[in-house]
């Protein structure tokens, strides 16, 4: 089957609980390669392993995205990787 977003990735802030959460699981559902982005390290890497466990490729960024440096940083790695 292919989900609507095969081919494409997807970073989700606050994806280490709650709505950003459910938005880096639904993503990766549709076949999103996820980068999860959060300022809480065990939320973030715990939904990796959700999206993992289920099939999908997703990686962790630690990130204050009121910080333009992280902001900078999230977008450098996820293009490096």
């Amino acid at each position: 089957m292919i989900g609507k977003l095969d081919g494409r990735v997807s970073i989700v802030t606050g994806a280490g609980s709650g709505i950003g959460r459910a938005i880096a699981l639904l993503f990766a559902s549709e076949g999103s390669r996820v980068v999860v982005v959060d300022v809480n390290d065990n939320g973030g890497k715990e939904t990796v392993s959700m999206i993992r466990n289920n099939g999908g490729d997703a990686m962790f960024i630690h990130a204050d995205v009121s910080k333009a440096g992280d902001c900078e940083n999230v977008v450098r790695e996820t293009v490096r990787h």
